[in-house]
């Protein structure tokens, strides 16, 4: 409610500067209609209020239905508006990129089931709850490689998700520079925006690497999904690198509740991604119309009555 009156505002705010017109010529009208306007010319103020019965008053009641119809048609014509209303030809919902660790740190022999086996659960969870919404795969270690670009088909993702392991990749290491550069290259080539996932255990790269590969995010939104297994040093390197990309950290827990705040904050940016597609502001002034309708109709149904009394 908040956010929609700050976006108030009309679409033709010129069209706004009738107003004071149309209450001038109101007022006008009114003067030039009123029942009594020769008689107050010829008979005393007082005496003449004493011998009109309601006249005044019902003349007085219908300029004001006049003045709030004319009022209405202006602001309907102004174009008040506080929702955008994206182009058909834009996505509905901006692309996430996975970028999973697939280094053998996510795979330790002591732990049961391992980092890398939760990742791919939460990922199936994540597929799922953003079933239809463009989701993409990198997986990097020593190096970075595109599983899958941004797609629809989110069950796609959460098998190919399910295939991956630390002996596919060609080299050991923590490359989220690269990955991130891959994943700026993807977006890049397909002409979109969207946010960044990075699911990991920790983040042991070069620092001034991956300060280096955030400047390719290009004011992508970057959260990531730290599978630390309750390890200080390693959430606390995930955090340094969150700060250094400007990103958000999330826990992984043993309910849905992380994925739907990933979920959440990755929709946050959908009306960001349009911004550079063809928008418009959602035009309310049709909402004015039946009332517009009402009020003529209404005022036909006194006119009317009014000439039937002064036939009869």
């Amino acid at each position: 409610m908040m956010e929609d009156l700050t976006n108030f505002h009309f679409i033709r705010p010129g069209w706004l500067w009738l107003l004071p017109f149309a209450i001038g010529l109101w007022w006008l009208w009114l003067r030039s209609t009123e029942p009594l306007r020769g008689w107050r010319f010829q008979i005393a103020p007082k005496l003449l209020q004493a011998l009109t019965v309601g006249t005044h008053s019902a003349h007085w009641a219908r300029a004001r239905w006049v003045l709030i119809g004319w009022s209405l048609a202006i602001v309907a014509i102004a174009g008040p508006a506080w929702r955008l209303e994206p182009s058909p030809f834009a996505e509905e919902s901006p692309p996430l990129m996975i970028l999973l660790k697939a280094d053998k740190s996510m795979e330790p022999t002591d732990q049961q089931p391992t980092s890398l086996e939760r990742a791919k659960l939460k990922i199936a969870d994540l597929a799922e709850a953003r079933k239809g919404q463009p989701l993409g795969l990198i997986v990097y270690a020593g190096s970075a490689h595109l599983v899958l670009p941004p797609t629809q088909d989110t069950g796609v993702i959460a098998q190919m998700a399910a295939d991956i392991s630390s002996d596919i990749m060609p080299a050991a290491g923590d490359r989220l520079d690269l990955a991130i550069e891959e994943s700026a290259r993807i977006m890049a080539s397909e002409g979109v925006s969207g946010s960044l996932l990075v699911i990991a255990d920790s983040v042991d790269g070069d620092a001034a690497q991956l300060v280096a590969a955030g400047k390719a995010l290009d004011g992508s939104q970057l959260q990531f999904l730290a599978v630390t297994d309750s390890d200080p040093s390693k959430l606390q390197s995930i955090q340094t690198a969150s700060s250094e990309l400007r990103g958000t950290v999330n826990e992984l827990s043993i309910d849905d509740g992380d994925i739907a705040t990933i979920v959440r904050k990755a929709g946050r940016i959908s009306s960001a991604s349009l911004a550079g597609e063809e928008t418009r502001w959602n035009d309310a002034g049709y909402w004015l119309i039946p009332l517009l309708v009402l009020l003529m109709a209404f005022s036909f149904r006194r006119e009317s009555a009014q000439r039937l009394g002064d036939a009869s």
